[in-house]
């Protein structure tokens, strides 16, 4: 009788493999966690030392023990806690709509520049030139063309997006290897071939970095939507604060947004070194 031995080798392989990963996604997640904790010691710091330096009164400049009694222990903190969480709600929603339509947009555009050289001479001027004029004074001419809407926000918030992902994602899109792209070509393959097999996947860290920037951008453009447009959220409920006189709701507005924003940008550097893993490209440093 012949004794057949089952071959470990595979599976000894896929688990090394699989250890390998899990082991460089811990080491991703911690790169990411511990700058994050330091930043917001770091910030802490810097806002007690702040009010203490130029003596701000405490009827203005609050501490984060006055931020957390407004929205923990204090009697009414349930009402101020709605108040503060609703408005974040809506600002993170005005803030959504920019994010996607600005990154779509960036997307496509740097798609369309990179396979039609033509296309960015004649409009990438342009581009840059709208660029240049200030958010606060495009504002109204959008608000009339859009309205004040939700078509209106997302545009205002798409506007902030929209420029630094778009070049960029440019910049990805032609880092791909030459000679992987002249390969395809060898093979018949056309210049959309090298943008599907090539140069999207050389771009997928661009992309991220792009995502992950944007995150604070879109919050900026919705505030500033908020603020101009359409009274709400937090862009909205800020200046109405500071009108009543009422500055711990105006801190605790700020801290909570910025607690927002690094919680979603944390969010998508963790899903950027997830995919960047499980494509086996290095991670960001």
């Amino acid at each position: 009788m012949t004794l057949i031995v089952p071959d470990t080798e595979p599976a000894v392989a896929d688990t090394e493999t699989a250890r390998a990963r899990s082991s460089a996604f811990a080491r991703a997640l911690w790169s990411l966690v511990w700058p994050i904790a330091v930043a917001v010691l770091v910030v802490v710091v810097g806002w007690l030392a702040f009010l203490t330096a130029y003596d701000v009164s405490p009827a203005v400049g609050k501490t984060p023990a006055a931020v957390w009694d407004y929205l923990c222990t204090d009697p009414a903190a349930a009402e101020h806690r709605g108040a503060v969480f609703g408005a974040l709600g809506r600002t993170l929603t005005d803030a959504a709509l920019g994010y996607g339509g600005g990154l779509a947009a960036a997307l496509v555009l740097a798609t369309v520049f990179v396979l039609f050289s033509p296309f960015e001479q004649a409009f990438l001027p342009i581009v840059m030139l709208l660029r240049s004029v200030p958010l606060v004074a495009m504002t109204p001419v959008i608000l009339l063309a859009f309205g004040r809407g939700a078509a209106g926000v997302a545009v205002i918030g798409g506007v902030v997006v929209f420029f630094p992902a778009m070049v960029n994602i440019m910049l990805g899109l032609r880092s791909a290897s030459r000679q992987a792209t002249e390969l395809v070509l060898a093979y018949g393959g056309n210049r959309l071939t090298v943008l599907r097999r090539v140069a999207l996947p050389s771009a997928i860290p661009a992309l991220f970095a792009s995502a992950r920037i944007s995150v604070p951008a879109a919050l900026v453009g919705a505030l500033v939507a908020e603020w101009l447009a359409t009274s709400g959220g937090i862009g909205g409920a800020i200046p109405n604060a500071i009108g009543g006189f009422d500055y711990a709701q105006v801190w605790s507005d700020i801290v909570v947004l910025t607690g927002a924003s690094l919680l979603l940008y944390t969010l998508v550097a963790v899903l950027e070194s997830v995919v960047l893993t499980a494509n086996g490209m290095p991670d960001r440093e």
